[in-house]
């Protein structure tokens, strides 16, 4: 949960569900620094506080499969991905050698790869984590055709509706507000809930309605600014729009993935684009919209045309000045396995990137347990997994670049309030902020 701050890799939680069983939350046990210890070497996993204790368990399994050969050793970085972010660049711009696994967002690979922060993975390595992997996953992992990352896990927003609203999920942005008007006539629930405030899910918006519409925002080799007048007219067309319909919440401009779940167990509203974590806490806090809860793809720009929604998820890169790179590089190889993948899918709810996976039964059938006015009950898990694997195979990487922290902001500055947008002149702002970032210097 993308996909800014840790709502970009959303988790199995919700403010009042109590999550249990197969999500049951444990502290991610680790501590800093540390070494080799009786001739072991010590790898340190710098990587966020996952609270389900999945981490931890990949940190075992690949230790006892190493059998004495290294010990992974895992290290907390916060949960805010900005704050992750900022704590690793001091660290590896300082060349700390004591970084031998790196934790990353899949938008990070191309800025830590171009600095020398993390190393290309060696191609036995690369072989074992690409194999059967998510295309998409692959090239968010991949920086001027090296692999300097492994992909671990992915995620990608959907369309949530309500069965009992609507029958058939719109297919595009334009028939949803259309829809959602009609709802409103008739005094039904009609509330259209997304990400507007200026963050990165206004990039992950952006991105997604301008691919879906046959645009980029750079050029082939992440140098230049693409953004074809048509395409991207179209994108700033849908978000003026769906900001300016009387069916989306007047808090809209300062709207975040938490926000729409919150609104959506209210019961007010018939669509929300959001991660997959609304499913388990609906079903704790909201038993009777999420029997109504039903999902499908991203809607598109073009009827005719499938939806290209922006990846997100996590790599896991070796450390540019680590002492055992390649102890570290076999490592990652051991914890982004398939075993690894499921364990963090059934324990901590975060997709795979094995694509296979998604028609396995350990998590086709997996279940997680919450509880609902005291009683505890059991739902699925992963009900979307087709859903979701249609739209991973078909996904697209945001802008890569080593300055796409600087572009990023670019485009959400640029772009906020949605409502205020005009597709005729923000076109041409829009290019020049972006090529003002790429010109840009400063990685922090």
């Amino acid at each position: 949960m993308p996909t800014g701050p840790a709502a970009r890799r959303p988790r199995w939680r919700g403010a009042a569900v109590a999550v249990t069983g197969l999500f049951l939350a444990a502290g991610l046990a680790a501590c800093g620094g540390g070494g080799d210890e009786g001739g072991v070497p010590t790898l340190n996993w710098y990587v966020y506080n996952e609270p389900s204790g999945a981490f931890t368990d990949a940190a075992s399994a690949c230790n006892e499969a190493a059998d004495g050969k290294y010990r992974i050793k895992a290290v907390n970085l916060p949960n805010n991905a900005d704050e992750q972010r900022e704590q690793l660049v001091r660290r590896l711009a300082a060349k700390d050698s004591s970084i031998d696994i790196i934790g990353m967002d899949v938008i990070w690979t191309a800025e830590f790869a171009e600095a020398g922060w993390i190393k290309p993975i060696p191609k036995a390595e690369a072989d074992q984590v690409t194999k059967g992997r998510l295309a998409p996953a692959v090239k968010t992992a991949t920086y001027k055709d090296r692999l300097y990352a492994a992909p671990f896990n992915s995620n990608a927003e959907m369309l949530w509706y309500r069965a009992d609203v609507t029958k058939e999920p719109p297919a595009t942005w334009g028939e949803m507000i259309s829809e959602a008007a009609k709802l409103r006539a008739a005094g039904k629930p009609d509330m259209m809930l997304g990400q507007g405030q200026r963050y990165e899910g206004l990039v992950v918006w952006f991105t997604s309605l301008l691919e879906s519409a046959g645009g980029h925002v750079l050029n082939a080799d992440g140098t230049k600014v693409s953004l074809a007048e048509g395409p991207t007219k179209k994108a700033l067309q849908i978000m003026r729009d769906f900001s300016r319909s009387p069916s989306t919440p007047d808090n809209f401009a300062t709207a975040r993935e938490d926000d729409g779940r919150l609104e959506w167990e209210k019961g007010t509203a018939a669509f929300m684009t959001n991660y997959s974590f609304v499913w388990p806490s609906a079903n704790g806090n909201a038993p009777a919209i999420a029997a109504q809860m039903r999902w499908a793809r991203f809607p598109g720009v073009d009827a005719d045309t499938p939806s290209k929604v922006a990846i997100g998820g996590f790599n896991l890169g070796v450390g540019g000045f680590s002492k055992h790179a390649d102890l570290a590089a076999e490592a990652v190889s051991c914890l982004v396995g398939d075993d690894n993948q499921i364990v963090n899918a059934t324990k901590g709810g975060l997709l795979p990137v094995t694509e296979s996976l998604y028609d396995d039964k350990e998590l086709t059938e997996a279940t997680v347990e919450v509880t609902v006015d005291g009683k505890k009950k059991k739902v699925k898990a992963f009900p979307y997994a087709d859903v979701i694997k249609a739209e991973l195979k078909d996904a697209v990487v945001r802008p890569q670049t080593p300055y796409y922290n600087d572009v990023a902001l670019a485009i959400s500055r640029t772009l906020h309030p949605t409502r205020g947008i005009d597709p005729d002149k923000d076109v041409e702002r829009l290019r020049k902020a972006i090529t003002d970032a790429l010109n840009g210097e400063g990685l922090l």
